[in-house]
């Protein structure tokens, strides 16, 4: 238990603590514990601070001094960083562990070989890698996440007492410049951006989940706290960074930043990671895959070879060449540069990518659940209405509304931002002079509503409050109208309610305004003078749906993509504006109704309907975690306070540029423009980056396993080896070499139409059944070269002409596997492909006929071996595509 430090309220502070605390969570906390008995005034002093914040000067000493308000996590990414990335991983340890048996035996050209491929595998994937980094970094810096502070500029000129007069001033900053001592003003929506004592709360709830798993949010409050607490996280006057604001207001001064938080602790403790997707774990199940062949085909590979050819370190040699060529070395530049190309295609349309796997699930999306506002519509929300509960325009409710938007102190949404374009009204009503704030009850989503309380000129204290009409309605009692008041019965709530649905029914969502004369005695106020209040009426604000909207919905649907909406607006103004944009209404669940549902019953619910209204934040998180159990991929759009649990819950989480704080930070995607259009355009990226790894993939998979047949058969009937070591690494590297563009491929049509997931028995069937194809030309190639070309006794001839057919069929077959359609003639590969595959093609034969090939081995092959090579190439090419053909109508595409 954390226990107060001894010391009372009254007690003189003493000098200021320092204000490098080490990390530690006994000692953070013990800080933390220490402060939170003090008094506001008094845990100002401790932190050398003052109620208007701190002076430039100060700040940069203190920068200086405990440096900037970071995790360890947060670091930019730096080429040492990358490159130490790019090559640890088991692949290239593999590699170069073979490299060194091979320089130890004494073949130094094969190790030099294999080094070539690691060096050629980790340089094409860095580079790639590099690009995409400084473009996600150039994009990053423009979704600052900020933190309102009040600091003091230095003030000189008559009447000044110096440098040190200074005037405070509220400013957004970044939270990485806060420091000790900062005094940091908190509303609805925002995140805490480091551990702060408060020195004023009104009605602050905090959300601290991601600290404590405790899904309540938390009154915190500014008195000091002398009682014992089982952990920090109890303490009443602190607030936590990395906690969000649920409602409310307050201000606080920052004690401590960066590691020294709790959340910087524990971030540096245990590094948390979101669970892999089928992807990651796929491609993880490949790799291994890959290395358990290796690991019984090298041994097997020896035996044999050995018994049967008398020379074990030829034997040896040979082994660790066929294990290199069994490695799928390649496969993580693949991916990364796939995922990379696809990040830098989404930012030249501004479209930042925090996460890099998130571009793969776009494309295995086919749910998009998503908020009205701005999405659906213009966010360009217009203040169109202005009624008295009769239903006739009335400017005393535009004022009265105009008050309360004007003196509201927390996140102030867009209907708040339509009331305040009327800026003629605070001239008119000379709010400055006559009315000064004395008190608020912020906004909650449990009593949808908030209020100001305000004293004016004449002395009387008015309460103002807004709110959705049924909750407003529910704590008025009587209503003012043409000056006359009167008690609200059943038929004026009958009346209210067929004016709001009439609004609705229009498109516009309505506002309730009330009003209460309360005693100017009263000092302090709390949402249970809410109550008994006299109801003016109402406003009702439009905010019309997107002309691109329709479109971009149908281009998903056309995808696969069916998108779901969330919203905790009613169902009236919903149902209008879904018809506008071409979505299907027919019925609409309400979040009252989901609450009596059992999961499964949730489940089934949320995948036939198509609108959810009035749901809640926890609820909107239920239905895509209920989505998911019936094996969805799902995508949440969502930029508001009440986002963050359906942004962590969704396979692809994405928020804009405008978010609040606790949205952006839970987003995997950031939108600088609140498209649709755009998703769209990931949806599509995704699916290229997923189709050209799986080409990849199948193709790097069934040439392995067609290998090893080759290799088995080879190494037990031939009297030498097939091939020799340094040239089976030779084919390797250019072979390689060829693959490397495969990011760049096109990708056909047929196959951006329709999601992709990663299904491992799809590809497994298909290797079990194209790979043997390969081994069956490498037989027929065997059986020329000894029978034709008579090699029995001429083992370069056979290795030489192996070599060439084996290097073109697998470098020629990428451009059968990598389409559905009819290779060359209905679909061709990208430019930059077909260039790799002619010079490849090109090298290997006419390696042969140079000095680098007697080098290695290689002897000219007659003029009748090309003859046979057309017919054999051919004859595979076709073959593979008819079989291919068959698979996919029999087990589809993947």
């Amino acid at each position: 238990m954390i226990g107060p430090a001894v010391m009372t309220p009254t007690t003189s502070p003493g000098p200021p603590q320092t204000l490098e605390t080490p990390v530690g969570s006994a000692t953070s906390g013990h800080a933390l514990g220490d402060i939170a008995c003090l008094s506001p005034d008094d845990a100002l002093h401790r932190l050398s601070s003052a109620a208007d914040g701190l002076t430039a000067r100060q700040v940069d000493e203190r920068l200086a001094s405990v440096g900037r308000n970071q995790i360890a996590q947060q670091a930019h990414h730096t080429i040492v960083g990358e490159l130490v990335r790019r090559s640890i991983n088991p692949l290239n340890l593999l590699l170069l562990s073979l490299a060194t048996a091979s320089w130890l035996l004494g073949d130094q050209r094969a190790a030099i070989v294999i080094a070539v491929m690691v060096v050629l595998s980790i340089s094409l994937g860095f580079i790639q890698e590099h690009r995409s980094n400084i473009a996600a970094d150039k994009l990053q810096r423009m979704v600052l996440v900020t933190a309102t502070v009040r600091r003091r500029a230095a003030q000189a000129g008559p009447g000044s007492a110096g440098p040190d007069h200074v005037a405070p001033d509220h400013v957004d900053v970044p939270i990485e410049q806060l420091v000790p001592g900062d005094i940091v003003l908190l509303s609805a929506g925002d995140m805490i951006p480091a551990d702060l004592r408060l020195i004023s709360a009104k009605d602050l709830f905090v959300n601290q989940s991601t600290l404590t798993g405790e899904a309540m949010p938390l009154e915190k409050v500014a008195a000091p706290h002398a009682g014992a607490v089982e952990t920090p996280f109890d303490l009443p006057n602190i607030c936590f960074m990395g906690s969000a604001v649920v409602s409310g207001i307050g201000c606080g001064v920052v004690v401590l930043t960066g590691p020294r938080t709790a959340f910087g602790v524990v971030a540096n403790a245990i590094s948390e990671r979101r669970e892999l997707t089928s992807f990651d774990k796929g491609i993880t199940r490949f790799t291994w895959l890959m290395l358990g062949f290796i690991v019984v085909m090298a041994p097997l590979v020896f035996v044999i070879n050995g018994l049967t050819k008398g020379n074990w370190l030829e034997a040896l040699l040979f082994a660790v060449a066929v294990a290199v060529g069994l490695t799928p070395e390649m496969l993580p530049m693949i991916v990364t540069v796939n995922l990379a190309k696809g990040a830098m295609a989404m930012s030249r349309k501004k479209v930042i990518v925090k996460r890099l796997n998130a571009i793969q699930n776009f494309g295995a999306m086919n749910m998009l659940c998503t908020d009205k506002t701005g999405t659906l519509t213009q966010d360009r929300i217009i203040l169109k209405r202005h009624l008295d509960i009769r239903g006739a325009e009335s400017d005393r409710v535009l004022e009265y509304a105009y008050l309360n938007s004007f003196h509201q102190s927390g996140l102030k949404n867009l209907l708040d931002v339509a009331v305040l374009k009327h800026a003629e009204l605070e001239g008119g009503l000379d709010v400055q002079a006559r009315f000064q704030k004395i008190d608020e009850m912020p906004f909650d989503f449990e009593r949808r509503r908030m209020s100001v309380v305000l004293g004016r000129n004449d002395g009387v204290h008015i309460l103002i409050c807004k709110g959705a009409v049924e909750e407003i309605f529910a704590v008025c009692r009587h209503y003012a109208i043409d000056g006359e008041t009167g008690p609200l019965d059943e038929s004026h709530f009958a009346a209210a309610m067929e004016t709001t649905a009439r609004l609705n029914a229009d498109g516009f969502r309505v506002i309730a305004v009330a009003t209460k004369e309360m005693p100017p005695t009263q000092a302090t106020y709390s949402a249970a003078d809410e109550a008994d209040l006299t109801l003016l009426g109402y406003i009702a604000f439009l905010d019309p749906p997107k002309e691109t909207c329709a479109a971009a919905i149908a281009a998903l649907k056309a995808s696969g993509v069916q998108v779901k909406i969330l919203t905790g607006d009613n169902d009236i103004v919903t149902r209008k504006i879904c018809r506008e944009v071409g979505l299907p209404v027919d019925r609409i669940v309400l979040g009252s109704e989901m609450a009596a549902l059992s999961p499964e019953a949730l489940a089934s619910l949320a995948e036939t309907t198509t609108v959810f209204a009035k749901v809640s934040p926890s609820q909107k998180a239920a239905i895509i975690d209920a989505l998911h159990r019936k094996g969805h991929v799902v995508g949440f759009l969502g930029d508001g306070i009440n986002d963050g649990p359906a942004l962590k819950a969704a396979d692809v989480g994405i928020s804009v540029d405008s978010a609040v704080d606790i949205a952006k930070d839970s987003a995997d995607i950031i939108l600088l423009e609140k498209n649709l259009a755009v998703l769209g355009d990931g949806v599509i990226e995704g699916r290229k980056v997923f189709g050209n790894i799986t080409k990849y993939i199948k193709m790097g998979a069934s040439s392995s396993f067609g290998n090893m047949f080759s290799v088995l058969g080879a190494s037990v009937f031939l009297p030498f080896l097939p091939m020799t070591a340094i040239q089976v690494l030779t084919n390797n590297l250019l072979y390689d070499f060829s693959q490397t563009t495969i990011p760049t491929d096109n990708v056909d049509a047929d196959y951006l139409a329709v999601p992709r997931r990663w299904d491992i028995g799809n590809i497994a069937k298909f290797v079990l059944l194209i790979g043997p194809i390969s081994s069956i030309f490498d037989y027929v190639t065997y059986f020329t070269m000894l029978y034709v070309f008579d090699a029995w006794t001429n083992p370069a001839l056979f290795q030489t002409g192996w070599f060439v057919e084996s290097l073109l069929t697998q470098t020629l077959i990428i451009h059968v596997i990598r389409t559905a359609k009819i290779p060359f003639l209905e679909s061709r590969a990208s430019t930059s492909l077909i260039i790799t595959t002619i010079v490849v093609a090109a090298m290997g034969m006419s390696l042969p006929f140079t000095w680098l090939g007697s080098f290695l081995g290689f002897v000219p092959l007659p003029p009748t071996y090309w003859i046979a090579l057309g017919l054999i190439l051919p004859s595979y090419v076709v073959l593979t595509h008819l079989v291919k053909t068959w698979f996919i109508r029999r087990y589809g595409l993947n």
